[in-house]
């Protein structure tokens, strides 16, 4: 598109606690809407880490990143965020709002009520209501009046947006307020992997380690005990004793929850005197750029993905799970009937019991010398396009 040629179509991606190289916002949907011709594309969201800022300061292409937010989960800075998100949706005039964060909505639907044939897209990339009522984050009678808001909140933005996108199948059954919408208003559009422009993703699984080589496991995304960090380090303390080489953890991502992250300090301070270099700690308290994550993957042997049950998640596939496979990364899971279909199709990986980190890490090592994942080859990345919701 030449520098003077106005766009034929702006559309506005935004969330809050998303980073703005976030893999579903920039890497998934901004992409899709790339295909278009003569397009310009705003991603709204929480600066990358050190090196992200410094990079979601440029333009890429028609990509125009805008962090709105930075600092902890908690902090006042999610207000001054709502601030400079209404700016954007002034200044920019955008055809289309995808919005990927339910903080927004109230601002979003002020937007359209403010303007003739303003249309926004609702992607709903977690089930909101549900994640209040179980993860023990609130309690008594705020959680029921959070969660009771958040669904009055969906329903009436849903009835509103031009259609709905759904990161996970499962959503479908769970949120009552979708069942009185049009059929084909609501698009399901899963957290399968989507690769960076030029990206050259492997065709064939990466060796494994002989007995005298470290196995390199790897911990990736969000930091915090549902999603199993502890059940992690435990596994690669047991799984150091279990095989002849050893073994090493890098834990790589955004930790939320500043107690949690003084815990796991506490924790690391205590095996980098007993076991150094057993566990690396890559991010914690900022944010770190998904360029990073994927050369850790790259180099990893393993990627884990031990999330406790709960119903928050047990329905859910995690997007890490797709990112692992389509880079060849052997996996090692819970008993999930859902992800253990997945990963027994290609042949990508274990079912282990991270309550047992002992038994599981004896499972690992037995299956090492003799397992070849990936027989057929490595699955090909899921492409999305979003030409039929528009």
């Amino acid at each position: 598109m030449p520098a003077d040629a106005p766009p034929s179509q702006r559309f506005l991606l935004a969330s809050v606690l998303k980073p703005v190289d976030d893999t579903r916002m920039r890497g998934k949907v901004a992409q899709a809407l790339l295909a278009w011709p003569r397009v310009e594309v705003h991603v709204v969201g929480r600066a990358s880490g050190r090196a992200g800022v410094n990079e979601s300061s440029r333009e890429t292409g028609h990509v125009k990143p805008h962090p709105i937010f930075s600092g902890t989960r908690l902090s006042l800075g999610r207000l001054a965020a709502q601030g400079r998100y209404w700016r954007l949706l002034r200044t920019q005039r955008p055809h289309l709002v995808i919005v990927h964060a339910p903080e927004l909505l109230p601002l979003t639907l002020l937007w359209q009520a403010l303007g003739r044939g303003r249309k926004f897209v609702y992607d709903i990339r977690e089930n909101y209501a549900l994640n209040v009522t179980t993860q023990q984050v609130y309690r008594g009678w705020r959680k029921r009046a959070l969660a009771a808001g958040l669904r009055w909140l969906e329903g009436r933005a849903a009835r509103r947006a031009a259609a709905v996108l759904l990161a996970e199948a499962s959503y479908a059954g769970e949120l009552p307020f979708l069942a009185a919408l049009p059929p084909g208003r609501v698009v399901v559009l899963e957290n399968k992997y989507q690769p960076a422009p030029g990206a050259v993703l492997p065709t064939m699984a990466r060796p494994l380690p002989d007995p005298t080589q470290p196995v390199r496991l790897l911990f990736s995304g969000t930091i915090s005990e549902l999603n199993g960090v502890h059940e992690a380090i435990a596994l690669a303390e047991a799984l150091h004793q279990a095989w002849p080489g050893g073994a090493t953890l890098r834990i790589v991502g955004f930790c939320q929850q500043p107690a949690l992250l003084a815990a796991l300090h506490e924790v690391l301070e205590r095996l980098a005197a007993t076991r150094p270099g057993l566990v690396t700690l890559i991010g914690g308290a900022e944010l770190v750029p998904h360029s990073h994550i994927v050369a850790e993957i790259q180099r990893a042997h393993f990627g884990l993905l031990p999330y406790r049950p709960h119903p928050s998640t047990w329905r859910c596939r995690p997007t890490k799970l797709f990112e692992y496979l389509a880079h060849g990364l052997p996996v090692l899971i819970p008993n999930n009937p859902l992800w253990l279909s997945l990963v027994q199709a290609h042949g990508a990986g274990l079912a282990v019991d991270f309550a047992q980190p002992a038994r599981a890490a004896a499972a690992i090592a037995a299956a090492l010398p003799t397992t070849r994942f990936y027989p057929a080859g490595v699955p090909s990345a899921h492409s999305t396009t979003m030409n039929s919701m528009l």
